[in-house]
């Protein structure tokens, strides 16, 4: 198969964590990975590294809350199959009596806006393939409440959805709406950037927890739910470790 002949999948926030996994794996199912995220040296480095294993990859330096760069980087492809709306993150975990407007504020835009702006803009160029496949990196925040995450939980709400409702609206065109909805994910950074660089804070997220889930194993996931026949539809994908019954009820050793 040519390069022009592989289906393109656009991956956001593929700098680092899920979003960098997920486009692993999509360049080993055989995709064109279009890696988006601020920080371009990260995704010049993945797109080497790829494109040395014998994938095709390519990088675009990319924020999803810009709409005019969303629209001309919308408009620079010459066609997009997949589209994988994985930017996002928490900030803090103060109670709402106390946490910080500007945070909740930066967290809607990045979490819904983004996702928003790149479903908006890719939509045709989705449609047109005759096959698209829209994702929607969620959390399983987005589908019940805990304390002192109230900024986050609403922002992953509303990413829920919008996904639930685009699924509705266009249901009869050649696009799908597929939602993965992570538990505890153990990454490089989510829980740092959570709690502003503390790393002794975001250690304990995950303390004493036996397996919690890695980047991979959410690509995976996500990889798999992509590559299912376009006929089939995985609305929602709930994944969690094993350790984790709920956002609440956690298992740890010692």
């Amino acid at each position: 198969m040519t390069a022009a002949a592989l289906p393109v999948a656009v991956v956001t926030g593929a700098s680092s964590g899920i979003g960098a996994a997920t486009a692993r794996r999509l360049a080993e199912a055989g995709h064109h990975v279009v890696l988006t995220a601020r920080r371009e040296d990260r995704i010049e480095s993945l797109a080497a590294e790829l494109t040395e294993a014998g994938h095709q990859a390519t990088a675009h330096r990319l924020d999803v809350t810009d709409r005019a760069a969303v629209d001309a980087f919308a408009a620079s492809l010459a066609r997009c199959d997949v589209l994988v709306n994985n930017a996002g993150g928490a900030l803090g975990a103060d109670p709402v009596a106390s946490g910080s407007p500007d945070e909740w504020r930066r967290m809607y835009e990045v979490n819904v806006i983004g996702t928003l702006h790149m479903t908006q803009a890719l939509l045709p160029a989705l449609t047109e393939s005759g096959a698209g496949t829209v994702v929607v990196i969620s959390s399983t925040a987005g589908l019940a409440t805990y304390e002192g995450g109230a900024g986050y939980v609403a922002a992953k709400h509303g990413a829920h959805v919008l996904a639930e409702t685009l699924r509705l609206e266009i249901v009869g065109t050649p696009v799908r709406v597929v939602e993965i909805a992570p538990g505890l994910v153990k990454t490089e950074e989510f829980a740092k950037t959570r709690f502003h660089g503390d790393e002794s804070r975001a250690a304990k997220v995950y303390e004493g927890v036996p397996a919690p889930l890695t980047a991979d194993d959410v690509a995976d996931t996500v990889a798999w739910a992509i590559t299912r026949p376009p006929h089939v539809n995985i609305d929602l994908l709930v994944v969690r470790p094993r350790a984790q019954a709920s956002n609440t009820k956690l298992h740890r050793e010692g």
